[in-house]
């Protein structure tokens, strides 16, 4: 079962504090001479012209953590696609973001083959954002037959979109691309100062593990988890360089565990309980994990969730329980 752990009293003020300026800040993104316009956003796809409309902005949010991304500006999506499967219990975003809705988004279903389309449309929406996905063209012209859809820049790879690009992309699509900056500054000026609260961590190698059924692997720049820990100080492990990398992660065989080694390591388990993987021959093999300079993420835990959400609402959360652990495997 998930836990519904609320985010600590101070941080959840900061957040919806920064929501609360963003949602009346000026829009920075309408082109001169061009009142009928809410924003012209540059995408992989092209530009992308979103139309001012007569009544409340209707935002469909299909990207992992766009629905988030837009209720930290003030903005609440119509519909959501529910890429962590969070549930119906908080709006297809994580508990840390739920509050934030006034009504129940409508959740998108997805087939085997594509999204839900027909159901999109009877939404009738203003703007679909998309900018943390597979980067499927065919779905992004589909898309576009329904209403203006923004994705992320061009050369982003596939799910690897920075929680930082993903602010200002969307911010810029609703018209406030002033307030995603300030929201953006807010973020980077708790992780700094999270990183000069433990100056122990700079230089120190990490390695971002995931298992899952039976393959493991590391999480690489451009993914959210692997960010965090950058900018906490932490670099990537040199082992990792020598692993087939696809897009934002590196996959290692039985043969190649060992390259995941590091200074720390932080291990999610996908589909396995942190007893499971605790009890992995191969992850206790690992020189950090033997000397326990690791932190085996629970699975079941807020943590796990806001980890892998890597927005602006979470990364507080990640900040608040994260540190502490990592604190403790780097000093021993």
């Amino acid at each position: 079962m998930r836990s519904f752990l609320r985010v600590p009293v101070a941080l959840a003020t900061v957040s919806l504090t920064i929501a609360a300026l963003a949602a009346c800040a000026p829009t920075a993104t309408t082109p001169d001479g061009e009142a009928d316009l809410l924003a012209t956003v540059d995408t992989m796809f092209g530009s992308v012209e979103i139309a001012k409309p007569e009544g409340e902005l209707r935002v469909v949010a299909l990207g992992w953590s766009d629905a988030e991304m837009a209720l930290a500006l003030g903005v609440q999506p119509v519909a959501v696609f529910d890429w962590q499967g969070f549930g119906a219990e908080t709006n297809g975003v994580g508990p840390w973001a739920s509050d934030l809705f006034d009504e129940a988004p409508e959740i998108i279903e997805r087939g085997d083959e594509s999204l839900n389309y027909e159901q999109i449309e009877l939404l009738d929406p203003d703007l679909i954002l998309n900018t943390r996905s597979a980067n499927d063209e065919q779905e992004f012209d589909r898309l576009s037959e329904i209403a203006p859809t923004v994705y992320a820049p061009e050369g982003t790879d596939a799910f690897a979109t920075t929680w930082d690009v993903q602010v200002d992309v969307v911010s810029q699509a609703l018209g406030l691309g002033d307030a995603g900056a300030k929201l953006a500054d807010g973020i980077t000026e708790q992780l700094t100062a999270a990183a000069e609260a433990n100056p122990e961590f700079a230089g120190k190698t990490i390695t971002g593990i995931s298992k899952f059924g039976d393959a493991y692997g590391a999480y690489l720049p451009g993914d959210g988890r692997f960010d965090l820990l950058a900018d906490l100080g932490f670099v990537q492990s040199p082992g990792v360089s020598q692993l087939d990398a696809a897009g934002f992660y590196a996959n290692a065989s039985v043969e190649q565990v060992g390259l995941l080694d590091a200074d720390v390591v932080v291990v999610l388990p996908i589909g396995f309980t942190k007893a499971e993987v605790e009890a992995d021959p191969l992850i206790a093999s690992l020189p950090a994990v033997a000397a326990g300079r690791s932190v085996i993420i629970d699975p079941s835990t807020e943590l796990s969730d806001a980890y892998s959400a890597a927005s602006v609402l979470s990364i507080p959360v990640v900040l608040d329980q994260l540190v502490p652990l990592l604190k403790a495997a780097a000093a021993k």
